[in-house]
């Protein structure tokens, strides 16, 4: 799961909304010494991305992408998910999307003493860029995919792959609503 996806999921605080995206950045973390709401969020994400990366319906959504390009489809669907998340917002929840997203802007903002630089630097660039509102777009999917790309340290074929996302994306998108309340039961019941 990507951003937006773990915020939404996370468990109703602050601080255990900044750690469910701590999880991606807890490289030389002493996980022991973060404050208990904040260690629940990073578990909560860990325990998402295990049931996500093992969902029948991800594998399936993995198997539809060319072999040239299946290596990065996990990447791909992480961002992708968010974008359907956006999409079908009121299936999931009577919350307002936009109050949401601007909330959760805020609440990253303010505890950015809780972040790791690295961490801080990318939220920073999160909200200033607005991330969550552009992921509207299936372009700016795009466009976010191919900034990832340009990170990968090695020699790879993910940039563009936008272009084998769209002619799949109605069967795509179909595995993801199957997929996601399934998830979304799952991560109510973590603690």
């Amino acid at each position: 799961m990507n951003h937006l996806a773990h915020l939404f999921l996370a468990p109703d605080s602050p601080e255990a909304r900044v750690g469910s995206l701590l999880g991606d950045f807890t490289r030389g973390v002493d996980l022991e010494a973060l404050p208990d709401p904040v260690r629940l969020g990073v578990r909560h994400h860990f325990a998402v991305d295990s049931f996500t990366d093992r969902h029948p319906d991800v594998l399936a959504s993995k198997r539809l992408f060319s072999g040239q390009r299946r290596k990065f489809a996990g990447v791909a669907l992480d961002v992708l998910y968010d974008h359907f998340l956006l999409q079908h917002w009121s299936e999931f929840t009577d919350a307002d999307q936009s109050t949401f997203i601007t909330s959760v802007y805020t609440e990253l903002q303010d505890n950015e003493s809780l972040m790791t630089p690295d961490m801080s630097r990318t939220i920073r660039r999160m909200v200033s860029h607005d991330w969550f509102g552009s992921y509207r777009d299936l372009d700016n999917i795009g466009f976010a995919l191919d900034r990832v790309a340009e990170r990968i340290r090695f020699q790879n074929s993910f940039a563009g792959i936008i272009t084998e996302i769209r002619p799949i994306q109605a069967e795509l998108e179909e595995h993801f609503l199957s997929f996601f309340p399934e998830l979304q039961k799952f991560a109510g019941g973590i603690e």
